[in-house]
C-alpha cells in the first residue's frame, strides 16, 4: 500500500464512529494504529487478524461472510479495495444491505487498481451521493446509502462453492477469494508430474504429509492417499474453506486443515512437505514470504524427511535455503518453474 493510501485510511479510522466496520485484506499492514472504539474488523488473512487481536482490536477471521450481520446495522464501512473484482463487488453489495439510511461507505484505492470504476459502481448500487478526493494516483471516495439498486453487482456468486471441471486436471471445489481459484497453477501441475521421481516412490503417498500453503488442496488431492496422515494449512480464509470441502468430498478422513502463517501454528514434524509458496502479497511482491516458508519447513521437516518445493525460476530458493538444509537439489527446471528438493534440516 502506498503511504498516501495509508494516510487516508488512518485519517478515516481516527474519526469517531458509533458502529463502524473496517474490512481488511492482504493490503493492510497489521500494525497501523491503536484500536478504535466502535470499530469492528473483518479480514480474510489469518496472520493479519491474529496480529490485530493481539493489539486489542475486535477482529474476526472470515472469508468476508457477513451474512450473520443484521441489515442496516452500520453507520460506516471503510474498505481499501482488494485485488480481486469479485471480492470488491461482493463487499459493495453487502454495504448496501448493512448500512443504515444515509450511512457511509469509504473506498480507498489507487487509480491502477480500478478505484474510479468501483466508486461509480458503488454509487449505482447504494443509490446515494458520491464525494471524491484525489491525492496523486490515490482516490478517497465517500458514498452514502440512498435507495439501493434492485440489481446487485455481479460478484460471481462469491459466497458459493462451485465445482470446477479442469479437463485433464480433474474436478475440484473452489470459489472466488482464493488466488487462482478457477484454475490449476502451472507450477503445482509441474510438481505433481515429477513428484514420484523426486521422492523415489510411487503415488499416492502415505505417512505424515504437510501441504504448506494448500490453496484449494490440489497438491494433496493429487499426491496423497486418502488414509495418509495429512495436514493442510493456509493463511487465506477462502483457501481453508475450499480445501476442507475438497478433502471431505474425496474421503480424506485422517486429514486436518489448519489456519497458519506459513505453518507457524503447527507443532508436529512431517516425513514429506509439499509446497508451492506464494510470493505476491496484495498488489505487490513481498520479499520475505519465501524466507518464512523455508524457516517453517526447516522446523517442521522430520530429520529424515524430504520437502518438495516448486517456485518461479526467478526465486533464489537454493541460495535462501543454504543455511537451513544440508541437502539442496534442483530436480528439474522447465524454463518457468524449478523443482527443489530439501532434506536434512540444520539446527
Amino acid at each position: 500500500m502506498t503511504d498516501t493510501a495509508l494516510n487516508l485510511l488512518v485519517q478515516e479510522l481516527r474519526q469517531p464512529a458509533e458502529r463502524r466496520l473496517w474490512i481488511v485484506d492482504e493490503n493492510i499492514p497489521p500494525q497501523l494504529l491503536a484500536p478504535q472504539q466502535g470499530t469492528q474488523v473483518v479480514g480474510n488473512r489469518f496472520d493479519l487478524i491474529r496480529a490485530m487481536r493481539e493489539q486489542g482490536w475486535s477482529a474476526e477471521l472470515s472469508d468476508f461472510d457477513l451474512s450473520q450481520w443484521p441489515e442496516a446495522c452500520l453507520e460506516q464501512i471503510i474498505y481499501r479495495v482488494s485485488k480481486e473484482k469479485a471480492v470488491v463487488h461482493h463487499l459493495i453489495n453487502e454495504a448496501a444491505r448493512l448500512l443504515r439510511p444515509e450511512g457511509e461507505l469509504i473506498l480507498i484505492g489507487d487509480k491502477g487498481e480500478g478505484i474510479k470504476t468501483y466508486a461509480r459502481k458503488a454509487q449505482q448500487c447504494l443509490g446515494g451521493d458520491k464525494a471524491e478526493q484525489k491525492q496523486g494516483s490515490v482516490w478517497h471516495c465517500s458514498l452514502s446509502l440512498g435507495k439501493a439498486a434492485d440489481e446487485p453487482l455481479d460478484d460471481q456468486n462469491y459466497t458459493q462453492m462451485r465445482e470446477l471441471d479442469l479437463k485433464d486436471a480433474g474436478q475440484y471445489l473452489s470459489k472466488p477469494g482464493l488466488f487462482g481459484w478457477n484454475k490449476v497453477d502451472r507450477g503445482s501441475a509441474f510438481l505433481i508430474a515429477n513428484l514420484a521421481e523426486m521422492l523415489g516412490r510411487s503415488l499416492p503417498l502415505q505417512g505424515s504429509i504437510l501441504d504448506l500453503g494448500c490453496g484449494f488442496g490440489y497438491l494433496s488431492l493429487n499426491a496423497c492417499a486418502t488414509s495418509a496422515k495429512l495436514t493442510c494449512t493456509d493463511n487465506n480464509a477462502a483457501a481453508l474453506i475450499a480445501c476442507r470441502a475438497n478433502l471431505q468430498a474425496r474421503g480424506y478422513t485422517q486429514a486436518q486443515v489448519v489456519a497458519s502463517d506459513a505453518g507457524d501454528t503447527l507443532t508436529d514434524q512431517f516425513e514429506t512437505i509439499l509446497c508451492n509458496p506464494p510470493f505476491h502479497a496484495g498488489f505487490g511482491v513481498e520479499g520475505d514470504l519465501t524466507d518464512r516458508f523455508l524457516q517453517q519447513t526447516r522446523r517442521l521437516l522430520a530429520p529424515q524427511g524430504t520437502a518438495c518445493f516448486v517456485v518461479n525460476q526467478h526465486i533464489p530458493l537454493e541460495r535462501k535455503a543454504r543455511g537451513l538444509f544440508a541437502q539442496i537439489h534442483c530436480h528439474a527446471d522447465n524454463g518457468h518453474f524449478k523443482l527443489i528438493q530439501l532434506s536434512k534440516p540444520k539446527g
